[in-house]
């Protein structure tokens, strides 16, 4: 794809969206998991200090009990992470009540740390460091024996790992971003399809063009989306004015022919009859006359050809006669044309036009040679994709060849550098005139095997 393709634009586009929307995506339910998580665990620990607290602050007695282990296994494994505490407050020098998992250390009372209570539930929360270093969440409850006011009052503290919280986390976190990593290359393998096939019609009316240049086709035929119906129309409207343009400048210059021919033949009758100095020049410049309206009326049929849809000509089709009339017309200096040329390689113009193009330089290098005349035809490849592929053709002799200062002569109009040789001086004229015509170049210069070597560039099919 190119930097400047729609369907880059709309993949680019797309996968900036993606690129936004799934990290915001992610670190929101990131969060809202970790809100779930740590509310999970927190109501654990509060169920864990509720049940404590109820079996330990027992009406009647004059101190806590210790609570039975039935809500916890690991309350009785050394330094596990789940601790349980309960320690007098306002008797300081009361006996202090700890879980198996707790052995000698004790743990931080919130209440002491001055850490205000819960509004809802009356309990305050701290994270601490458990006896092994370790993190841990704590909830503490402050309450009496029996629950019952104006008696000592004790703190009952519950620890749990804050470590299992976070490695829970990490682990949600850990597959989540493997999760939308796999999602997000998922769409976008999801959206490279979905803009190849939205843009596929596109690509048919590109070869449905491709085909009317060709000239297999004349219309742009076929179902097409409702969004590029309109620019079908449009096409085929375009192509129908195009044809209708060039008809009318064939009529015209047709009728043109027509209105100049017949005055010109009588000027040209009467100063034959009128004979004298006056009579000649009349018939001299009559003659100038229809030369340069023959001329012109050539190119106009030229122009009119040239801007014709779907005219295409095979290059070998056009040279393998050519080469055949002329090797016998030159039978007597037996000279010998070598023809190099793709059978694929298509003119995007008129046959006669290339026939009349091949046929001066073949023409002109079998007249010059000495036996010898080389054809030699190259398809250049655009340097850009929107531009237009162009045929090299080649036409070499190993004749005398002609200097730098004659090479800029020749191709003038009746210019002649050899009155010798037969011909009216106007084959390089109509060759530069025709290829011009067609958005070509005719270039001139030395060959390697001696004589003119002449490079006619041409647009292919």
């Amino acid at each position: 794809m190119r930097l400047d393709s729609i369907a880059l634009r709309l993949i680019a586009a797309s996968m900036a969206w993606t690129v936004i929307v799934l990290p915001l995506a992610g670190y929101l339910i990131y969060q809202l998991y970790r809100a779930d998580v740590q509310e999970s665990f927190d109501s654990q620990l509060e169920k864990l200090v509720t049940a404590i607290t109820i079996d330990s602050m027992v009406d009647g007695a004059d101190r806590p009990a210790a609570p039975p282990n039935r809500y916890e296994p690991l309350f009785e494994f050394t330094h596990s992470g789940w601790y349980w505490q309960i320690r007098p407050i306002d008797n300081q020098g009361g006996p202090t009540l700890r879980s198996a998992s707790l052995a000698t250390a004790t743990l931080t009372s919130p209440y002491q740390l001055d850490y205000p209570p819960d509004p809802d539930t009356n309990m305050r929360w701290r994270n601490d460091a458990g006896p092994d270093g370790k993190p841990v969440r704590i909830v503490e409850v402050v309450d009496t024996l029996g629950h019952l006011e104006n008696r000592p009052r004790y703190s009952i503290v519950v620890a749990g790992p804050s470590e299992w919280l976070e490695q829970s986390v990490a682990r949600f976190r850990t597959r989540l971003a493997l999760a939308l990593a796999v999602a997000g290359l998922a769409l976008l393998a999801l959206m490279v399809f979905q803009v190849r096939f939205g843009l596929a019609p596109l690509q048919r009316v590109e070869r449905a063009l491709a085909l009317i240049r060709s000239g297999e086709a004349s219309r742009l035929e076929g179902d097409v989306p409702a969004e590029i119906e309109p620019l079908r129309d449009e096409l085929n409207a375009l192509i129908q004015s195009n044809e209708d343009i060039i008809e009318r400048a064939r009529t015209q210059v047709g009728n043109l022919a027509h209105g100049l021919k017949t005055p010109l033949a009588v000027i040209t009758n009467e100063a034959r009859n009128a004979r004298g100095p006056l009579g000649n020049k009349v018939i001299e410049q009559a003659q100038i006359m229809n030369d340069q309206v023959q001329h012109y009326l050539e190119r106009a049929r030229m122009a009119a050809r040239v801007g014709a849809v779907g005219r295409v000509t095979s290059v070998l089709d056009v040279v393998q006669p050519l080469v055949r009339a002329l090797e016998r017309i030159h039978a007597e200096k037996e000279v010998v044309i070598s023809v190099d040329c793709p059978p694929d390689v298509r003119f995007q113009g008129e046959k006669q036009d290339l026939e009349e193009m091949l046929g001066n330089l073949l023409d002109n290098a079998c007249k010059w040679s000495e036996g010898k005349v080389r054809f030699e035809v190259e398809l250049e490849t655009p340097a850009t994709r929107t531009g237009r592929r162009r045929i090299k053709i080649t036409v070499e002799d190993d004749g005398p060849g002609l200097s730098a200062e004659q090479r800029a002569r020749i191709g003038k109009r009746g210019l002649r550098l050899d009155e010798t040789k037969p011909g009216s001086g106007l084959g390089l004229s109509i060759v530069i005139d025709l290829a011009q015509s067609y958005r070509g170049s005719l270039k001139l210069d030395r060959s390697p095997i001696g004589g003119l070597q002449a490079t006619l560039q041409l647009p292919a099919a």
